[in-house]
């Protein structure tokens, strides 16, 4: 299931081009155009799903798909011995830009609590 107006589903569906860096059964990964820290990659579903509020038992195996990607991507892109941050924002007050449940993979910086590098 897809939604026609979701940029995520486009990028899914090939009809938005971008280089995926990682490819599963239902998870597809690449670079965030907006990067908050030298690696930002986001992870999606490929199946349509809004946000965190509408995820059910049966997304029980994409989630923890998902989870599994940002461990080997991590591994990947050399920074899983220093550490990384995932993030998944929900909502207007969670800072949900996009509506579809994407996981951000943060790291190649020490981060600070929030989301942003030390300086």
């Amino acid at each position: 299931m897809s939604d026609n107006n979701c940029l995520f589903c486009k990028i899914v569906s090939g009809e938005i081009k971008t280089e995926l860096i990682f490819e599963g059964d239902n998870v597809v990964a690449f670079r965030d155009i907006h990067p908050i820290a030298p690696v930002h990659v986001l992870i999606i579903p490929k199946r349509h799903i809004s946000a965190m509020t509408e995820v059910s038992e049966e997304d029980k195996a994409v989630l923890g798909e998902m989870l599994l990607a940002a461990s080997k991507i991590a591994k990947e892109l050399g920074i899983s011995d220093d550490g990384y941050k995932l993030l998944i924002r929900t909502g207007h007050n969670g800072g949900q830009e996009v509506p579809h449940i994407h996981l951000h993979l943060l790291g190649g910086v020490r981060l600070a609590e929030g989301i942003h590098p030390i300086n």
